[in-house]
């Protein structure tokens, strides 16, 4: 049952990783059903989203309806919207991360221009990205969980998942992981600093070429790093230079702007290689993964990431670590490590 003195809070992860989450927020769980995709928790302490590794979403909490009419749910649900705030930057319809959610999908997006005309009619529904947003999250086409999320305290994408599409020409699908890790971590305008054609790059554990192809495509320039082949067009393109060595053991002769890592390797000992990489000054931004355990993979985490932070911290280095499972994620998280 939920405490009405506490707050609430819905959040979103990748189904299977429900205990990952509580064990992170150390808040009690009200409703958390392994391979749901969804938890609803509570806590004294405030949540920071941008602290939270395996929630794809942080949600306020205000109430659920249950039992919706299949002849008028807008009815019961525009009764169910709290008073406060007044109005809202814009509404979400959202169902869970798996099977049984994606069949509500189809209702929701028949369902959402109903509810947004009500809510514009009655003025609580204006386009201003500064207001809080109105989340309607469906287990199931009879029931409803209502939230609201903090433009800076939550992420702004719908189901908390920012979808990027594939090259055709991409060697693997890690591609994709790597283009979603830049939308989540660099907003636009980072982006177009960062990520400038010439630029230079370097991929550890590159074969067959996925994260190669996607810098590339960016108008940077690679050096893939793998005793493995590249495939398809990363194995002939200008801009990359494959070196068959040991990405633990290749240094670049010069600094280069980023250094990319998706090796199966334990977290600790990838976190290793990034201290030593910043420490010697041969890049200023890192996007790696940590392969996470079958077991304790809060426990495993927090060891790596204490490894870095008391690295840099000890050598006086000012940096910026964000960590997120992002939804091409598996039994990893993606780490973005940048200088300043």
């Amino acid at each position: 049952m939920i405490d009405p003195t506490l707050p609430a809070w819905l959040v979103y992860c990748r189904p299977g990783f429900e205990r990952d989450c509580i064990e992170e927020t150390q808040a009690k769980p009200v409703e958390a059903a392994e391979n749901s995709g969804y938890l609803v928790l509570q806590g004294k302490a405030r949540l920071a989203y941008k602290q939270l590794t395996f929630a794809r979403q942080l949600l306020t909490l205000h109430g659920e309806v249950r039992g919706l009419p299949e002849r008028d749910r807008l009815t019961p649900l525009l009764d169910a919207i709290p008073p406060v705030p007044e109005r809202y930057g814009a509404l979400y319809l959202e169902v869970p991360d798996t099977n049984d959610g994606k069949t509500l999908s189809g209702f929701t997006k028949r369902f959402q221009p109903l509810l947004e005309q009500a809510l514009r009619d009655s003025e609580r529904l204006v386009d201003d990205p500064a207001l809080p947003r109105l989340h309607i999250f469906f287990p199931s086409e009879e029931r409803a969980l209502i939230a609201t999320s903090d433009p800076r305290n939550s992420n702004d994408a719908l189901n908390g998942i920012h979808r990027v599409s594939m090259s055709a020409d991409a060697p693997s699908r890690s591609y994709l992981k790597l283009a979603e890790a830049f939308e989540v971590f660099l907003d636009k305008q980072e982006q177009a600093l960062w990520l400038k054609p010439k630029m230079t790059a370097v991929d550890l554990g590159a074969a067959p070429g996925g994260w190669t192809w996607q810098l590339v495509q960016r108008g940077l320039k690679v050096i893939a790093v793998d005793n493995g082949p590249l495939k398809g067009a990363a194995a002939s393109h200008p801009d990359i230079k494959h070196l068959r060595q040991d990405g633990f053991k290749f240094r670049p002769k010069r600094p280069v702007d980023w250094l990319v890592c998706d090796m199966v390797e334990q977290p600790q000992r990838v976190a290793a290689l990034m201290v030593e990489w910043f420490l010697g000054g041969h890049t200023s931004n890192a996007i790696f993964n940590l392969k996470l355990p079958m077991k304790k993979k809060v426990e495993a985490l927090r060891t790596a990431l204490d490894t870095i932070r008391g690295a840099l911290n000890k050598k006086g280095m000012r940096y910026k670590l964000e960590v997120k499972q992002l939804y091409h994620d598996r039994e990893e998280v993606t780490v973005c490590l940048r200088k300043g």
